[in-house]
Formats: C-alpha cells, structure tokens, sequence
C-alpha cells in the first residue's frame, strides 16, 4: 500500500475532472479510474483486450480487474481468465464516507456530512456470494482497499426528502487507509477473530466482528464452502463451526 501515491493519483484525476466539466463526467466513474491508475501506473496496461473480453488491466502475465458493485456481472469473464491467468479482483470498501446530495433542478450540491454506516470487509461477502465458483481457483487473488470516500448522490428517490432510493451518481476517494488481501485459503483465517472461542455459531461470530446475522452467515456459508471453516453439529437452533486449517 502506498498512501502517498494514491493521494497524488487522485489529486491528478480530481483536477483533471473538474477541469472538464465537473466530477462525474468520465466516460467511467472517477472511483474506477484513480483505482485503475493506481493499481496500474503504466497506462499501456489498461483497457486489453484478452481472449473477448477487456481486462481493466493485463500485465503479460497477471490481469486486474476493478469491480466496484455487481460482481455478478463479472462472472463469465472470471471463468474465461482464471483458466489462463492469475486474476485479482479489486473491490473497494468506503471504511468512512460523506454523503453529499444533488438537486437535479438546480444543480446545487450540499456539503458532505459523515456518514454513520462503515463499510467492512464482511460485508463485501455479500458480493463475495455471487462469485462462490470462482473462489476456490488456485488463480484468483481478492484486493479490498479500505477508503474515504465522498459519496454524491441524485436527490431523486422515492421519499418525501427524495432521499431514499436515490440514485448514487459518484464517488470520489479522499484517502486509502488500508488494504485487505486474500490470496491464499489461509489469508481467510485473518477475518476470524482469534480470541473467539471454538466451536462458535453465526451469532457468536457476528457479535465478535460486529456485523448482523445476515452478514455473518453469509461470511460463514463462503468460508465454509472454501473449506476454511468446518461446519459441526447444531447448538440450539444454529450449527456450529470451527477452522479446518
């Protein structure tokens, strides 16, 4: 991880943005394309083709692809690249995000406030979920860089302040704070706290990393289907787990 670098690739991308008409009107969205750039400084590497599809980055030897939502819209290509290439996925996480608002009328902007919800790495399991059959290729390397990230959405929701539903139109990433791999079966074992008593159920896991139910057992289904979790008998109503390696 280099904070520095990233700081002055955003910087140079965020100038260039508003030079040109404001944020938001890359042809992708400025999110993507600082990540891009950090991830892959010679630009020579970006937007490849390889065997039909575009990778967002190709090396010769490795391809990097920059998700940023829907990784389910990714899954044919995945199995297309993982059978040749070592493939990272990068999918970043807002860790701390400010809101701003957009009236469509007048295009005003209101001033970023803090959002209260941070993102976590478990909560990305949700998408993690999706590319289940991929998981376990020897080929695929996950990358969630942690961000702040300012958050600009459309006030054109269905609520009576417009802001729920809304449509989400930007982000623009203030800061990487830090960076999360996982390339090995092993590297999942981090995400499970080690003063957590064995074996434990979805409640006691989500209490410990301090994610809902619904996020947990999401995390424990993939984590147990990789094979990083065993699952054992029931405690109550839930089953019980521990580390299988």
């Amino acid at each position: 991880m280099d904070a520095k670098r990233f700081e002055e690739i955003r910087n140079a991308a965020v100038s260039s943005a508003r030079e040109r008409r404001g944020i938001g009107t890359y042809k992708e969205k400025t999110l993507h394309a600082i990540l891009k750039d950090y991830y892959a400084p010679d630009k020579s590497m970006q937007e490849i083709s390889v065997d039909g599809y575009v990778a967002d980055i190709f090396t010769g030897k490795e391809i990097i692809e920059i998700q940023t939502a829907n990784l389910n819209q990714m899954r044919a290509k995945l199995d297309c690249f993982l059978s040749r290439y070592p493939v990272t996925v990068v999918y970043p996480i807002a860790r701390i995000k400010y809101l701003s608002w957009i009236d469509q009328e007048s295009g005003e902007c209101s001033k970023p406030r803090k959002s209260p919800v941070r993102g976590s790495v478990y909560r990305a399991f949700v998408e993690l979920y999706k590319i289940k059959s991929s998981l376990s290729s020897d080929n695929l390397r996950l990358c969630f860089p942690l961000l702040e990230v300012e958050e600009y959405r459309l006030l054109n929701g269905w609520s009576q302040d417009k802001k729920k539903g809304s449509c989400r139109y930007d982000r623009v990433p203030l800061a990487l704070l830090d960076e999360i791999r996982l390339e090995k079966p092993e590297d999942y074992l981090r995400l499970i706290p080690r003063d957590l008593p064995e074996p434990f159920t979805v409640v006691e896991f989500g209490k410990a990393v301090g994610e809902k139910k619904r996020i947990a057992g999401i995390v424990l289904h993939v984590l147990n289907y990789l094979k990083v979790l065993e699952r054992g008998e029931n405690r109550g109503r839930y089953y019980t787990y521990r580390r299988a390696l």
